[in-house]
């Protein structure tokens, strides 16, 4: 049922981690927010939310309005509760006991518990990893995790298994005194019924290609200038989907990276082949003429139903024969996406797609649960599917890990999204040797991540990864051309100011 709740606060704290846990609690939810000092809003909720902060205490109610149209998932009656702060001052400890005050509050309330109890944000296993750097033991941080954030055990472990791999692959990397590289191309075949990335169809901007490619490259020279005599350890072309560009188009880009960036410190280069329908062997054969280690061909799922649906335009048999194709070629780093959650995929359609994907032997898959943005045409027609229920997710997210583990891959990054089925996770698992190095570096955000292209999000990490700076290119393609200058000003700017503030630090 869609509730639509009011959300009322008497202070500017924490608004985000609240209404996160109620999204997470009723993924299907209107939810309006006010304070006390505003006028509150006309249109009348079915239940009210307050939070209150009293200075050395923080209360929560819930009430129910007149008006309210209501089944038993909530209580008939009005509901409170407060907790002591252990310290008022300090952000971070008020912070983890309001948001333990509002998930313990709805626990109580629906009778639910969350796989990663009341983490809001999309990094949890930086959490582990810190605690990993401070010497904490693994009983030590489950049993930590646990009763700070109400994580399951499944997921803390999964957490901590993650975390301990990516201190293992980035050991020695010394990843602070490199770089990566993110190039990004916002073509597509079509648009899918669940994507809310900058995508633009071909059949509508295929004639803006060549000049966005012209400004790409002014972008990817001066990165090239402003980043000289600092090691490249990964690049990463991606979309969009980048094999939506011509055989000559792809190798007039590749041909810019290699010409200008220290490809032989290179650890890995990926390129997003994506789209089955966008895969050539004339395409595979340019990749092949350059350095490009790792590339993914990717499915979402194997059911021709689900993908006539969302969108896809391509067969599960193309599927696979573009995967083949790829391997007979000599790509010996493949990876494949899926997405558990789509409209009418419940555990039978999953399995079918987990049955045909280990026949192909990948050696990496990433599992997302669907994440339904306002921007994605999925979320605007969603009354016109059922979504799978949450036992239902969890039971297809535990196949997913099972599938994995019989083709000898282990989870080696997760991250997760806001509004996710069911309130999961994104996980890649691979074979050993195989991990996509620049997804770890992104997640772990231990290392400067230089991004070109429009909608592309520069990042300069510093002082081990507890500052971070960003530069974001806009996503619209004429602004990009237009304000390539404005962009590139921007990074310049903020490469100074960093450069200056680290220089500060060593007198």
């Amino acid at each position: 049922m869609q509730y639509k709740f009011g959300l009322c606060l008497n202070e500017r704290k924490f608004e985000y981690d609240i209404y996160s846990l109620l999204k997470a609690f009723f993924p299907e939810a209107e939810i309006t927010i006010w304070y006390e000092d505003q006028k509150k809003p006309e249109d009348m909720p079915d239940a009210e939310f307050h939070i209150s902060y009293q200075g050395t205490s923080v209360g929560f109610t819930f009430g129910r309005t007149a008006s309210g149209a209501w089944d038993s998932a909530l209580p008939q009656a009005p509901w409170s509760a407060v907790v002591l702060l252990d310290d008022p001052a300090d952000r971070i400890s008020c912070k983890n006991q309001v948001k333990q005050l509002v998930y313990k509050s709805l626990r109580q309330m629906t009778g639910r518990d969350l796989p990663w109890g009341d983490l809001t944000g999309i990094r949890p296993t930086k959490i582990f990893s810190r605690l990993l750097e401070e010497g904490k033991t693994e009983g030590e941080i489950l049993a930590q995790t646990e009763k700070t954030y109400f994580i399951s055990k499944k997921k803390a472990a999964l957490a901590l298994e993650t975390a301990e791999r990516e201190r293992r692959i980035l050991a020695g990397m010394e990843a602070e005194n490199g770089y990566s590289l993110y190039v990004g191309i916002p073509f597509c075949p079509s648009i899918c019924l669940y994507c809310s990335f900058g995508s633009h169809p071909m059949n509508r901007f295929g004639g803006m290609v060549q000049e966005y490619l012209e400004a790409l490259f002014r972008e990817l020279r001066f990165i090239s200038g402003m980043m000289k005599g600092r090691r490249l350890d990964t690049v990463y072309v991606g979309g969009g989907t980048p094999t939506s560009l011509t055989p000559d188009q792809l190798r007039q880009l590749l041909s810019v990276l290699q010409e200008q960036f220290p490809m032989e410190t290179v650890r890995e280069f990926t390129v997003e082949a994506g789209r089955p329908d966008t895969i050539t062997e004339e395409k595979l054969e340019v990749l092949r003429e350059f350095p490009v280690s790792r590339i993914s061909v990717n499915p979402q799922t194997m059911n021709q139903k689900t993908l006539d649906l969302i969108g896809r335009r391509h067969t599960v048999e193309e599927t696979e024969e573009k995967f083949r194709l790829a391997r007979s070629m000599g790509f010996s780093n493949i990876n494949m996406d899926l997405i558990v959650g789509l409209p009418g995929e419940g555990q039978p359609e999953v399995e079918r797609t987990l049955s045909r994907i280990r026949s192909l032997e990948p050696d990496s898959l990433t599992v997302h649960a669907l994440a339904l943005k306002r921007a994605a045409r999925l979320n605007l027609f969603r009354e016109e599917y059922v979504p799978v229920s949450f036992e239902a997710s969890d039971a297809i997210m535990d196949r997913t890990a099972d599938c994995a583990g019989d083709m000898g891959m282990h989870p080696y990054y997760l991250y997760r999204q806001k509004n996710m089925a069911g309130n999961f996770e994104n996980v890649g698992y691979a074979k050993a040797g195989k991990e996509g190095i620049y997804n770890i570096l992104i997640m772990e955000e231990k290392q400067t991540i230089m991004a070109a292209g429009s909608g592309a999000s520069t990042k300069f990490v510093f002082h081990g990864g507890r500052r971070i700076e960003r530069v974001e290119n806009v996503k619209d393609l004429g602004n990009y051309i237009g304000r390539l200058d404005e962009m590139l000003q921007r990074k310049r700017e903020e490469a100074e100011k960093v450069r200056m503030e680290i220089r500060r630090e060593k007198l």
